[in-house]
């Protein structure tokens, strides 16, 4: 897709992966509006590259409704919607330590969002017989992040939810796109770009950026950030217990050698 001249919505995008997306769609041409919590940093990001900021709660229906009605004041049909809103909280303990209150809010984020920003712009995408959604879920949504039981679930039903979307409406004209990166440095896991130098493993958020709109212009479903992943999801299908044992000796290495389990540090393993 040419994203020349379309509407954009995309949350989540006052810092990190969503505001370096926002900038290369300004500059491809596009209206950016720009949702985020951080009402002042989406306005200080729209205000550099012309686009709308709206303030907004992905966790509420009513809000992401909101956001879709003011892009539609100020730029028309909505063409495209980028749900990448996320978080990471990490669990205290056991697998199943993290409380009801962390999970949920993981399934509001990462599965809730998504939902709600089809059901607000599908029928209008359908009517016409062209839309595009993008959702942002995890290389976790593929394989699994140790030490985050609730995140590597949720990102899971978010691939799935994608999936079903595209299922459904390949046929009604609706492209879907999902995105499964390992690890990117942005405040999410509380690392800035120059973390990134010199470490092939952990992307900055314009790499990660650029390759999701290079999957976006190309149509592809599965975007993945580091290529990687495409293999480790291949070695996982085709041998799952030896992909489990792996799985657990790269946990046990994670205390070892950092004494914890902080997923955000992960990335110095790989």
């Amino acid at each position: 897709m040419d994203v020349s001249g379309k509407t954009v919505v995309i949350t989540g995008a006052a810092s990190g992966i969503g505001a370096a997306l926002a900038r290369q769609m300004a500059q491809a041409g596009a209206h950016v509006v720009i949702a985020d919590l951080q009402e002042q940093a989406a306005i200080d990001l729209a205000q550099q590259i012309g686009g709308l900021a709206v303030s907004c709660d992905v966790t509420r229906e009513g809000d992401i409704r909101a956001v879709v009605e003011k892009a539609e004041d100020a730029f028309g049909q909505v063409d495209i919607f980028v749900s990448n809103a996320g978080l990471g909280r990490g669990e205290p303990d056991h697998a199943a330590s993290a409380s009801d209150e962390v999970w949920q809010l993981n399934w509001d984020v990462h599965v809730m969002s998504h939902v709600y920003a089809a059901r607000a712009v599908l029928p209008k995408m359908i009517e016409r017989g062209e839309g595009y959604l993008v959702q942002m879920a995890s290389a976790a949504g593929l394989l699994c992040q140790i030490g985050d039981a609730a995140y590597s679930a949720t990102k899971h039903a978010a691939v799935s939810f994608a999936e079903s979307l595209a299922i459904t409406h390949g046929m009604d004209g609706i492209k879907v796109s999902v995105i499964c990166p390992q690890y990117v440095a942005t405040p999410l896991i509380g690392l800035t770009e120059e973390a990134a130098e010199g470490r092939p493993s952990l992307l900055t958020p314009d790499d990660a950026a650029k390759a999701i709109m290079q999957g976006i212009q190309e149509e592809v479903f599965l975007i993945l950030p580091h290529k990687e992943v495409q293999e480790y999801t291949r070695l996982k299908s085709t041998d799952y217990e030896r992909w489990l044992q792996g799985m657990r000796l790269l946990r046990a290495k994670a205390i070892d050698d950092m004494g914890s389990l902080q997923p955000q540090n992960f990335y110095k393993l790989m």
